[in-house]
């Protein structure tokens, strides 16, 4: 099975993994570690896929139904499939998991180790507030939170409308500059989700940032070798970034 490990100075006890869409048992067009079960692959695929993802977690991760809203649960005390976009952890051996397939993943801990969460950041979730209502739920100086952001449609790919420019700058101003005019396009912009995600991260005091769009390319929709895209393939699999404390 072949995972990306987050390239950050997590605390030891922090402990994450985000999957690629290799390693599994799905065939075409879910091939092959598909681990979403709402994308109508085979349901004993898709089991036998989360099967072998346990194999390196000390617990079953709390998957959650992803809305695109700003929900963030307690992940030792919610049951699964809990309407959320965002599940945090301060018990040990608690997985929370966030599910992507183009939307933006962040990873969040804090620097004494006490804190971990998960974060499924599509463009509304992360217009609303998905990301700073995540790291309000972690209850500890923002100064001190640590965040990874992992695989998502990359800004040279992420085309929108001007009704989604014009929500984001309603929302922060300085989203302006994350926006890209495509030439000849009427109304039509490059979105940079990882630019947006660092502003309001740092808005907030979180400053520590780190993974895709800082210093690693983690596009979905260009890496087809690696990863699962949505836009590109429209039926396809999901990936998924893990984080718990040991």
């Amino acid at each position: 099975m072949h995972f990306i490990q987050p390239n950050w100075p997590a605390p030891v006890n922090v402990k994450a993994l985000q999957t690629t869409r290799h390693g599994g048992v799905s065939v075409t067009p879910y091939a092959s570690l598909n681990l979403g079960a709402h994308v109508d692959d085979a349901p004993l695929a898709v089991a036998q896929n989360r099967q072998l993802l346990s194999a390196y977690l000390p617990s079953e991760p709390v998957w959650v139904n992803q809305v695109h809203g700003i929900e963030v649960i307690d992940a030792a005390s919610s049951t699964c499939l809990q309407d959320a976009d965002a599940s945090f952890a301060t018990r040990p051996n608690v997985v929370c998991v966030t599910m992507t397939a183009d939307c933006l993943p962040v990873l969040l801990c804090d620097s004494k180790g006490t804190v971990v969460a998960t974060v499924h950041a599509g463009w509304r979730g992360l217009c609303d507030g998905v990301v700073e209502a995540a790291v309000n739920q972690m209850e500890v100086n923002h100064a001190d939170i640590l965040a990874w952001l992992g695989p998502a449609i990359g800004p040279h790919a992420f085309e929108v409308g001007g009704d989604v420019r014009q929500q984001f700058m309603a929302k922060d101003v300085q989203a302006v500059s994350a926006f890209k005019p495509i030439a000849g396009g009427r109304d039509k912009w490059l979105c940079d989700m990882y630019a947006i995600a660092k502003q309001r991260l740092a808005a907030i005091g979180v400053t520590q940032v780190y993974g895709g769009g800082v210093n690693e390319d983690f596009c979905t929709y260009s890496d087809e070798a690696r990863f699962f895209s949505f836009r590109r393939d429209n039926v396809t699999g999901r990936m998924a970034s893990l984080i718990w404390l040991e």
